[in-house]
């Protein structure tokens, strides 16, 4: 594609084609084909002139070679070529703003090119004509038994139009026209966001092929195929049961929290999670948006998802509105002018309430997704602004994402390949940081661990079982292993693994009822997560604990390190909820930072849980809130973030009370005539709309 370069500043590349470059269809293909370069952070392709604005990234501060590389693809690139898409997140905002502004434009160019170009009879007739809607939907809705916004703007404008005031009837439509128009705009930019955000990306997954699970992209999985689910993954096909059975999660579906059976000949969705069991799925569709599309419906509908005070200032602006029609009865009565009588007709507190405080909340969640942090719903920014206690589960938490194997010590027949090949094997089936250490170690000592046992089965969230060659084998933590499986170990053996781990985490691996080897991983702290304790300190948490079902000198070693309040160690899942759940019971607001299949219980009784970036799909699915980034400092500014979004709400009912007041008044005095009054009101709604959309943390 031929081009020239317009703009060029270190990591900012502005490229121009031509009109005739490239026609609107191809604007998603180019903008995908453009992000999939590694140093392109976004772009914003234009087919009106051909337009193509980079904004790029460096390796240490080379810019001239990522500019060379962009150069290079923009010239060799053929927008026929590339495959057809929807488009990512990023290009639809960028439709979405193009869409709003166009509205915008069109909306104040028609009201001032009709003034200067239509007679008056004609637009008169036109005002007249779009007021009786406004009329008519106040009469439906007074006939419903509500009194809500709806009559009073139905009220206003008939009003208007009565005393032959069609100028001012003309500009309250025209102001609640631009309103609606920008709630409509906060409110589809947001879902695009959410959506985008909330996506279902499951790379990889186990395909049944002649009684042989087989590892395969999802991108290959046809329907009809038969494909394997395991306990505590996601479902990443529509399908029908064919085998096996389990307790799957459709809460993403029907926001019922508690897990369904599902047996042979029942129907599974994509997005659903898989609890505990087994089951081979037959392919119906290949569909991951289903999940996304559930959540963001939740999201827009259910009332458990809407922050109290959103939820408090929707009936509060409803409740209002009595008092305007009363304020409007006493002037008309103490006055006799029906003009400052209408006056006060044209103000209220109801439409800024209600308009400003979703779009505020709507905003910040926007916000958020753009920071890389999934909300579920206003309800849980406003639990993250009042929280006074975290709660953080250590291993993939508060440690590393990615662990490393330290040490292997057998014991017995087995050497340290074969523990390390039949772990690996059985970690596989189970993403969580642990397991992935000891798949990587496997991978980086050329130890192929082809599936020599059977189905594996995840325990009551405790640990992994499975057999081999007729024998019971069992990973998973030392209570899992020796308490609940009664694995034989010696107090020699157990004093070996005391002296060598040290304050590494330990995996208990049992075959046949006999200690085979202790697995020990060293999982150091985040390099950021003392700074983002400290940070939630200071942002106003007065209680920091650590839960693990570690051992107590791993995490007394991780508590010293980070300067955690509380600790407690070698803690089962249930025990978990159940500390959170007391805390709760003291009167404390708690937030549940976690990451495994185990967290779970204890992320569903948090006031507001969240997930780490690499969790297990069941964590993300229970949590409120998912980090996308592997870095705990993300907490902090969601935090603050959600007090930004409280101390906004605040301050915009301390403004609407006031200024709306003082147009009452001069209303009444008649210092303000009803065009004025309307015209004040509307401004100031739209003014106070458009601040609630603007960034909260460049306040």
């Amino acid at each position: 594609m031929k081009f020239r370069i317009v703009y060029d500043k270190p990591g900012r590349l502005r490229l121009r084609a031509g009109a005739y470059a490239f026609e609107r269809d191809y604007e998603a293909r180019i903008h995908k084909a453009c992000l999939s370069e590694p140093c392109v952070k976004s772009v914003v392709v234009r087919s009106v002139n051909g337009g193509l604005l980079f904004e790029y990234s460096a390796k240490a501060g080379d810019f001239e070679t990522s500019r060379k590389q962009i150069l290079d693809f923009v010239s060799a690139l053929n927008p026929k070529e590339l495959p057809e898409c929807d488009g990512e997140t990023e290009y639809q905002l960028q439709a979405l703003d193009d869409g709003f502004k166009a509205s915008l434009t069109g909306m104040i160019a028609r009201r001032y090119l009709s003034r200067w170009f239509l007679p008056l009879p004609i637009r008169t007739a036109i005002t007249v004509v779009r007021g009786l809607r406004y009329v008519a939907r106040g009469i439906s809705t007074l006939m419903s038994g509500k009194l809500t916004v709806d009559v009073l703007d139905g009220a206003a404008i008939g009003a208007s139009l009565l005393q032959k005031n069609y100028e001012s009837a003309g500009t309250v439509m025209f102001l609640l026209g631009v309103s609606g128009l920008l709630e409509d705009y906060t409110k589809a930019r947001t879902r695009t966001a959410l959506t985008g955000s909330l996506a279902v990306k499951v790379d990889k997954v186990w395909v049944v092929k002649d009684g042989v699970d087989t590892l395969v992209d999802m991108k290959d999985v046809q329907v009809d195929d038969l494909v394997r689910i395991r306990s505590g993954s996601m479902i990443p096909v529509d399908g029908r049961v064919m085998e096996g059975e389990a307790f799957v999660n459709e809460s993403t579906m029907t926001g019922e929290s508690k897990a369904v059976m599902k047996t042979a000949g029942r129907i599974v969705f994509a997005g659903t999670v898989l609890e505990e069991g087994s089951i081979v799925v037959r392919v119906t569709a290949v569909n991951s948006n289903t999940k996304i599309q559930k959540i963001v419906e939740l999201i827009d509908r259910s009332e458990d998802l809407k922050a109290s005070v959103q939820s408090r200032a929707e009936h509060l602006a409803d409740s209002i509105v009595p008092f305007s029609f009363l304020g409007f009865g006493l002037t008309l009565l103490l006055t006799q002018n029906i003009s400052r009588a209408v006056s006060i007709l044209m103000v209220d507190y109801s439409c800024a309430i209600k308009l400003s405080t979703p779009i505020s909340v709507i905003s910040a969640l926007r916000e958020a997704a753009d920071m890389d942090m999934t909300v579920k719903g206003g309800k849980y920014l406003e639990e993250l602004a009042l929280a006074d206690t975290i709660v953080f589960d250590k291993t993939g938490t508060l440690t590393k994402a990615e662990p490393r194997l330290e040490k292997i010590i057998p014991f017995g027949e087995y050497s340290e390949k074969r523990i390390l090949k039949i772990a690996a094997c059985i970690e596989e089936h189970f993403p969580h940081s642990m397991a992935r250490a000891i798949v990587k170690a496997a991978m980086e000592r050329n130890i192929n661990h082809a599936e020599e046992h059977a189905d594996v089965q995840y325990i009551v969230a405790h640990g992994i079982a499975t057999s081999l060659k007729g024998k019971r084998v069992v990973i998973g933590s030392k209570h899992f292993v020796i308490e609940d499986e009664k694995v034989n170990v010696s107090e020699a053996n157990q004093a070996i693994i005391d002296e060598q781990a040290g304050a590494a985490s330990v995996i208990y691996l049992g075959i046949g009822g006999e200690l085979a080897g202790a697995i020990c991983i060293g999982d150091p702290p985040r390099e950021e997560a003392a700074d983002a304790i400290r940070g939630l300190r200071e942002s106003g948490i007065k209680n920091v604990v650590m839960l693990t079902g570690d051992s107590l000198n791993a995490a007394e070693r991780v508590a010293e390190h980070l300067g955690i309040d509380t600790f407690f160690a070698q803690v089962l899942p249930e025990d978990k909820h159940h500390y959170v759940e007391r805390m709760k019971a003291e009167g404390k607001r708690v937030i549940m930072v976690g990451d495994g299949i185990n967290d779970a219980p204890a992320l569903a009784a948090a006031n507001v849980s969240v997930a780490m970036s690499d969790a297990s799909d069941i964590a993300r699915e229970t949590a409120d809130v998912t980090l996308r980034r592997e870095n705990l400092e993300d907490l902090v500014e969601l935090r603050l973030l959600s007090q930004k979004l409280m101390e906004r709400i605040m301050k915009n009912y301390r403004f609407i009370i006031t200024f709306n007041t003082s147009l009452l008044v001069g209303g009444f005095f008649g210092l303000l005539s009803p065009t004025t009054s309307a015209f004040l009101h509307n401004v100031s709604t739209m003014g106070i709309c458009a601040k609630s959309m603007t960034k909260l943390k460049v306040e």
